[in-house]
């Protein structure tokens, strides 16, 4: 049950949400920066990548790629992956890779290209990329290299001695996946049981060798531990870890990013605010409706429409759809140039008025 609620800095709100989704578009900036601006005071377009190095986190999945706590990624590690189709392709690769690794300590993909060559391999969307980076890749899923930090945004791996203590001494397995559906189900609650459940099946790529028994208790935790109702006749679950007594009404204007848990469960967005909302980066653009990166409006709790930003010359444009039925009232044109105001900010762009269509 995630409010744009400001945490006091970037780790308090890490450990609050458990987990931010991440996204490489940027637009106006990519979509970790935009969930975070909205939840941590003074946050600036790439903050998390210039910290992360100093922070309590890490890169993984749960059950899509971002960025976690540690405590969290103990939920996700040791994984049992079978075996991949870049070891398919390069049979000895990923043991070279490992030993590399091991030596060094640390690599960007471009040294390791440099020292073992540079090889063709499959990607998951069937063109192809950089053997090497793909073998990196694989060892990071499997808990046997981490992120240590970006440069210009490309992954430099890493050791990753924490996670072999927990291949030694994992946490007993009905911990872990209790603790996964529940941190989901906080994260992303109040939320139709559905939805969750989804979310559960999606988990398994997270924890694929746990998929049957992630699904069984995923069934206990919905009969016997998450918190339920019924509205207009859609079972919602959420965690009793979260009090929805404590949730502050929602002021102003805020403009969210499409993977924000605010709006993340497309079945809850429509049936709460009466309007489908749809993420369309990837539809042919004879085919939008609300444009290439259109980011969810809200005005108080009520979904009114969408905004796609860029900047052009240094200044951020906004072109604004509304959802059926709302009113451009004075008070909502004042709080989305406040907000854009916010964006100008956060981007390092100076404050000006509003560019609006």
């Amino acid at each position: 049950m995630q409010t744009v609620r400001p945490a006091a800095d970037l780790q308090s709100a890490l450990n609050v949400m458990g987990f931010v989704q991440a996204d490489p578009i940027r637009a106006p900036a990519r979509a970790q920066d935009l969930t975070l601006m909205q939840r941590v005071r003074g946050y600036r377009a790439g903050d998390l990548e210039r910290l992360y190095p100093t922070l309590d986190a890490e890169e993984d999945m749960i059950p899509n790629y971002g960025f976690v706590p540690r405590h969290v990624q103990a939920l996700l590690h040791p994984r049992v992956v079978a075996s991949t189709r870049i070891e398919g392709e390069h049979p000895a690769l990923l043991d070279d890779v490992r030993a590399v690794l091991s030596e060094r300590g640390e690599l960007h993909p471009r040294e390791l290209v440099a020292l073992l060559g540079k090889r063709t391999a499959t990607t998951y969307w069937g063109g192809q990329g950089t053997a090497t980076t793909r073998a990196l890749d694989a060892l990071h899923y499997r808990g046997e290299a981490r992120i240590v930090r970006r440069e210009g945004g490309v992954r430099v791996y890493g050791v990753a001695p924490h996670l072999s203590v927990l291949r030694e001494t994992p946490l007993p397995e009905h911990e872990r996946l209790r603790r996964v559906i529940h941190l989901l189900a906080a994260l992303y609650g109040p939320l139709p049981q559905a939805s969750l459940g989804y979310l559960v099946s999606l988990s398994g790529f997270g924890l694929p060798h746990l998929r049957q028994e992630l699904r069984a208790a995923f069934r206990h935790a919905v009969r016997a531990e998450l918190n339920a109702a019924k509205v207009d006749g859609v079972a919602y679950v959420w965690a009793p870890e979260r009090d929805l007594a404590d949730v502050a009404e929602a002021r102003g204007v805020r403009i969210v990013n499409p993977f924000d848990p605010l709006v993340w469960d497309r079945r809850r967005f429509e049936h709460l605010h009466g309007w489908a909302y749809r993420f369309e980066a990837y539809t042919p653009p004879a085919k939008r409706v609300m444009g290439y990166y259109a980011l969810p409006v809200f005005h108080g709790d009520r979904a009114v429409g969408w905004a796609n930003l860029k900047v052009e010359g240094g200044e951020l444009h906004a072109e604004l759809g509304y959802a059926p039925g709302v009113r451009q009232t004075a008070t909502l044109c004042r709080g989305l140039d406040a907000e854009l105001n916010r964006y100008r900010a956060f981007l390092g762009l100076g404050a000006s008025a509003a560019d609006q269509t």
